[in-house]
C-alpha cells in the first residue's frame, strides 16, 4: 500500500512539476474569466447560454482535477496538502457553490466564479512575489495611510481658512476641503485650481506649490519605496524558498568523472604485479 501510494505520488508531482501543468491550468482560468466576462453581454448570453454553461462545468472539471493531482502528490503525507494556503482556498472556491443558500445567491456565486482568477498567483512564482510584497508592505501602508491623512488635514484647516468663505463648496468644512485636496493628488485640474486660488489671495500660489511638493512628490516617492521595499524582501524570500537546480550538464560531469576514477582504479589494479607468495600459495 505504501509503495503504491509512493509511487502514485512520484506520478502526480512529475506531472505538477511539468512545463506545460501550469499553462494548461493558466489556460482554464483565462477561459473561465472569458465566460464570466461573456456572460455580462445580454445578447451574447441569449445566444449561447447553453454552451457557456457547459464550458464553465469543464473548466469546474479541470480544476476539480487539477486538485486531485495536487493531492495525489501528497498522498503518503496527506497533512502536508492541507497546510498549504493554496489548496485550502482552491477548496473553498471549488466546494463553496455547493453549499445551501450560496448556490441560490447569484451575486455570491458570480464572486467565487471571479475569485478563480486568483488562482493565477499560484501557478506563476513571480506573481506569487507581487503578492507576498504587497501583504508585507502593509505595516508600512498603514504608517504612510496615516501620514497622508495628517498631512491632508493640515493643510485641509490651512485651505479653509484662506478659502472657506470665498470657495464654499470645495472650502465650506473641513471635510469637503480634504476631498477636494485628497482628488489634487493626481495633479488633476490643479492649474485652474491654483488661478482660481489666485483670486482669492496670492498666498494661494505658496499654498498649492508647497502642497504639491509635500503631498503629491515626497508622499508618493515613500510609497514607491515602501512597496520596492516589501517587494524586494518578498523576491530574497521566494529565493531562499526554492531550492537551488542543479545545472543540466553538472551532474553528466560528475557521473563521467566517477566513470573515469573506476576505470584508472580498474587499470591500475590490473597493471600492478601478483605478489610471488599469493602465486606460490595458488599453486
Amino acid at each position: 500500500m505504501n509503495n503504491t501510494a509512493t509511487r502514485v505520488a512520484a506520478a502526480c508531482r512529475a506531472l505538477i512539476e511539468a512545463p506545460w501543468f501550469s499553462v494548461a491550468s493558466f489556460t482554464v482560468i483565462v477561459i473561465n474569466a472569458a465566460v464570466l466576462g461573456l456572460e455580462t453581454y445580454d445578447d451574447a448570453h441569449r445566444a449561447a447560454a447553453g454552451v457557456l454553461r457547459v464550458v464553465e462545468y469543464g473548466c469546474v472539471v479541470c480544476f476539480a482535477a487539477e486538485l486531485l493531482v495536487r493531492f495525489g502528490a501528497q498522498l503518503p503525507t496527506p497533512r502536508v496538502f492541507f497546510r498549504d494556503g493554496w489548496n485550502l482556498f482552491d477548496l473553498f472556491i471549488l466546494l463553496s457553490p455547493l453549499l445551501p443558500g450560496v448556490r441560490e445567491n447569484v451575486t455570491v456565486l458570480r464572486m467565487l466564479r471571479l475569485a478563480r482568477i486568483v488562482r493565477t498567483f499560484r501557478l506563476f512564482p513571480s506573481l506569487r512575489v507581487i503578492l507576498v510584497g504587497i501583504r508585507r508592505s502593509l505595516p508600512g501602508l498603514g504608517s504612510f495611510l496615516l501620514v497622508t491623512v495628517l498631512l491632508l488635514y493640515a493643510y485641509a484647516m490651512l485651505g479653509w481658512m484662506m478659502f472657506g468663505d470665498a470657495n464654499p463648496d470645495r472650502y465650506g468644512t473641513v471635510g469637503q476641503a480634504m476631498l477636494s485636496l485628497f482628488l489634487l493628488l493626481s495633479l488633476d485640474g490643479i492649474t485652474d485650481t491654483l488661478q482660481a486660488g489666485r483670486q482669492i489671495t496670492e498666498w494661494a500660489v505658496l499654498y498649492y506649490v508647497s502642497y504639491m511638493v509635500a503631498a503629491c512628490f515626497l508622499l508618493t516617492n515613500l510609497l514607491v519605496g515602501v512597496v520596492l521595499n516589501a517587494l524586494q524582501d518578498a523576491h530574497q524570500e521566494e529565493r531562499r524558498s526554492t531550492p537551488p537546480q542543479e545545472p543540466a550538464g553538472a551532474s553528466v560531469t560528475a557521473q563521467l568523472a566517477s566513470l573515469r576514477a573506476a576505470i584508472d582504479a580498474l587499470e591500475q589494479h590490473l597493471t600492478t604485479p601478483a605478489d610471488p607468495r599469493q602465486v606460490a600459495t595458488r599453486e
